[in-house]
């Protein structure tokens, strides 16, 4: 079921398409907006994202058990990303993750809050917690800076591109000069019925905008980046997503030997597109080295900075180097990439020189 945000009515509103149904696009002037976004004068829609609850006693060590993460002591307030795997470490589902002390609040894409939920609640068997899809009670809307006036309200922090504890970074850019420090980014929970009182005459952008900056971010994007394939190694996920040393969970086997033994087949990268060209290529379209399918644009986007920028999933073996060619249909596109997942990540027993330097947490 899509949710329509009431804020589809404000002037100039174009409702987006795709995952993010339900929501403005952009309101007239998406490049003006992304700029607003980026310095923290406007704020984005998030409304037809999905909110689930859990609650009870045992909802942090059971969330724990079954996913990626280590949230056992989550403190109150505080941010955390975690992924539910597959048997072979595959990507499921990825949450954002905030307790208030009572509630375990779980902000999804709109369309894995009823299956995520449904998956729950047949791993209740017989301890103390309660799930329920809250999505149609709760909006969320986006913002690049804290928000003061909004500090009663429940928010959930981006933790990218910081490594967290017992996770691993496998970009060549330390923290400080990770495009994603330049991207800090807020989801704030608000009650369905507060939206418009809550939002006051705050500016609004676009998804559009919001977009624009993660592709700029690198930072994944579940039902973009990820297939039925996907592991988190190939998205870099390990730095946010992804503790190394806690217990068994579903998928624990694949993490760890693919991190210690192994390399990800695919690899995320970024793409400066050739800004010649008055069109961009559609997310689906190949990329090639030569004549030769080497991968898959994820996400694309017009930066208020950088021109048309993407995100593609490509096979490790493509040396960074390498300028690739985007193919829309007969329409050609040059891509100049930028490493994200370095071409030797994984195979950390033993390491000793490659591509990843540095001390990584």
């Amino acid at each position: 079921m899509t949710i329509k945000s009431t804020l589809l009515s404000r002037p100039g509103a174009v409702e987006a398409a795709g995952a993010d149904a339900g929501v403005a696009s952009h309101y007239g002037e998406p490049l003006r907006e992304q700029r607003a976004l980026a310095a923290g004068t406007a704020v984005v829609d998030l409304s037809h994202r999905g909110v689930v609850t859990v609650t009870g006693p045992d909802r942090l060590s059971w969330l724990n058990t079954l996913s990626s993460q280590q949230v056992t002591n989550l403190q109150p307030g505080e941010s955390s990303e975690l992924l539910l795997l597959t048997i072979q470490g595959r990507i499921e589902f990825d949450a954002r993750v905030v307790d208030d002390g009572g509630t375990t609040w779980l902000i999804v894409e709109a369309a894995e809050a009823a299956p995520l939920a449904e998956w729950l609640n047949k791993m209740k068997f017989m301890l103390r917690v309660e799930i329920a899809d809250v999505s149609d009670a709760w909006a969320v809307l986006g913002s690049a800076r804290a928000v003061p006036e909004w500090s009663g309200l429940k928010v959930w922090q981006d933790p990218w591109p910081h490594v967290g504890a017992g996770g691993y970074a496998y970009s060549v850019v330390d923290e400080d000069h990770h495009p994603g420090a330049e991207r800090p980014w807020f989801e704030y929970l608000v009650p369905a019925e507060e939206l418009e009182a809550t939002l006051g005459d705050r500016p609004l952008a676009g998804v559009l905008a919001a977009e624009a900056l993660r592709v700029a971010a690198w930072r994944p994007r579940l039902g973009a980046e990820t297939d039925d394939k996907t592991i988190p190694h190939e998205l870099d996920l390990l730095r946010t997503a992804v503790h190394l040393s806690k217990g068994c969970y579903k998928g624990q086997e694949t993490v760890a030997r693919v991190h210690n033994l192994g390399h990800p087949p695919r690899r995320l990268v970024f793409l400066q597109l050739d800004g010649s060209q008055h069109t961009m290529p559609a997310p689906g379209s190949e990329v090639l080295l030569g004549e030769r399918k080497v991968g898959t644009v994820t996400s694309v986007a017009q930066h208020h900075e950088m021109g048309p920028i993407a995100l593609a999933v490509i096979k490790r073996s493509v040396a960074p180097d390498e300028i690739l060619t985007v193919m829309d249909g007969t329409e050609p596109y040059t891509a100049a990439q930028e490493v994200i997942v370095a071409p030797d990540a994984g195979q950390v027993v033993g390491r000793q020189t490659g591509f990843l330097r540095g001390t990584h947490k």
